[in-house]
């Protein structure tokens, strides 16, 4: 039965699976980003463009994928996405200029977009099921794998060249699709019951379901998460695409320990993330969000203007572990108020923060630098702190 114990502990299982291997693809692909780049010659403005295809991809099928979780069901969208993303990753080392590049991203932004809305849906249900703020721990499989992701990828650097590399990626991705998905789309969802926290259902939905449409003041609600998630979604996108190349490149690293650089970032990410529901539990929703945004911008600061690799990688990440929850949270919160809908819009405005932060850092870089461009990220780290703490009461605690 979908409400049993054993039941909701397969469902996270095979949700938890899906988290590692997002992000254990991801990781894979962003550290190969040094390696693209000089491949097909572009310039920090012209690549910054290119990069722009994975969050463009994502924004645009974002909202998409929330309408077909609502008809077809979160767990199906999941494994078709999983396909799309694993088959998808094979295909940058095969470009040979930034249009073209940016052409396959798009691709890889659309796949990476879909299943990000899919299993955070599936999970918000499932936190509504369980009653327990488990969200976080989705999240940390996700950074487990980029980590794993990330790690393979400084090891392998290297050896393999970004093709051989990115193949293997989509070989794993496929194996883990085709050993998880049957057992995905065999587990029903769980029906969704109103948390104690929860907003009010409306009162034409009698049985306390999320309604299909959030009312005006719901929609307020989930753009002010959605806000923050930007936030911080834009100093995530920010690691991922440019991290490496300013060890790289500014501090003078070798390919493996920048491409290790990420890794950090994703441990540390994930530290927090195994720790978010404790700390959920006992701070609260707004102290979470405040002590993160504000742990996040000291970090970054550090990880940007520090003078040697090893103050940067430190900055790195007490700026991961500061992140950490402040997207989870985010997204949750959306979904309880709103569905589908709810996280969908939610992570089409926190995709945007990946859509406006390649463009925006690889023109900031050209023309002060890298490492004041990566400044940017600590700002908005700090707002999503203010407006945690000046829109505390739509937290619901």
């Amino acid at each position: 039965m979908p409400g049993t114990a054993s039941h909701l502990a397969r469902l996270r299982l095979a949700l938890t699976l899906f988290f590692a291997l997002d992000g254990f693809v991801f990781a894979g692909w962003v550290v190969r980003i040094p390696a693209i780049k000089h491949q097909i010659g572009a310039s920090a403005s012209a690549l910054g463009l290119a990069l722009l295809g994975v969050s463009a991809g994502g924004v645009i099928t974002m909202t998409l994928t929330g309408r077909l979780c609502r008809r077809y069901g979160s767990h199906q969208v999941t494994v078709v996405c999983a396909v799309l993303l694993s088959l998808s990753v094979a295909l940058p080392p095969l470009t040979h200029s930034a249009l073209s590049l940016g052409l396959v991203l798009l691709l890889f932004g659309a796949a990476y977009g879909g299943i990000n809305v899919a299993f955070n849906s599936a999970a918000v249900d499932l936190v509504a099921a369980l009653r327990r703020p488990i969200m976080p721990s989705f999240h940390a499989a996700f950074s487990l794998g980029a980590m794993a992701g990330a790690g393979l990828g400084g090891l392998v650097a290297g050896s393999l060249t970004p093709t051989q590399h990115l193949l293997g990626l989509a070989v794993i991705g496929l194996l883990v699709t085709a050993v998880a998905g049957p057992s995905l789309i065999r587990l029903r969802s769980p029906v969704r019951e109103p948390r104690p926290d929860a907003p009010l259902p409306e009162p034409s939905d009698p049985l306390g379901r999320a309604p299909r449409r959030a009312s005006t003041a719901r929609r307020g609600i989930v753009v002010t998460f959605g806000v923050i998630a930007l936030c911080t979604a834009y100093g995530e996108g920010a690691m991922a695409d440019w991290g490496a190349l300013h060890l790289e490149q500014d501090l003078g690293t070798s390919a493996g320990l920048a491409a290790a650089g990420y890794s950090l970032f994703a441990l540390a990410m994930t530290a927090g993330r195994l720790s978010g529901t404790a700390q959920l539990m006992r701070l609260g929703t707004t102290r979470v969000i405040v002590f993160g945004g504000a742990t996040a911008a000291a970090g970054m600061l550090l990880g940007a203007l520090a003078p040697t690799t090893w103050a940067a990688l430190l900055g790195f990440a007490v700026a991961g572990f500061g992140l950490a929850n402040l997207f989870p949270v985010s997204i949750e919160r959306a979904g309880a108020v709103a569905g589908p809908e709810g996280v969908a819009l939610a992570s089409t405005l926190g995709y945007g923060g990946m859509l406006l932060g390649p463009p925006t850092i690889g023109f900031m870089a050209d023309w002060l630098s890298l490492p004041a461009a990566l400044t940017s990220v600590a700002i908005l780290a700090a707002t999503a702190a203010a407006i945690g703490f000046t829109t505390r009461k739509a937290s619901g605690r």
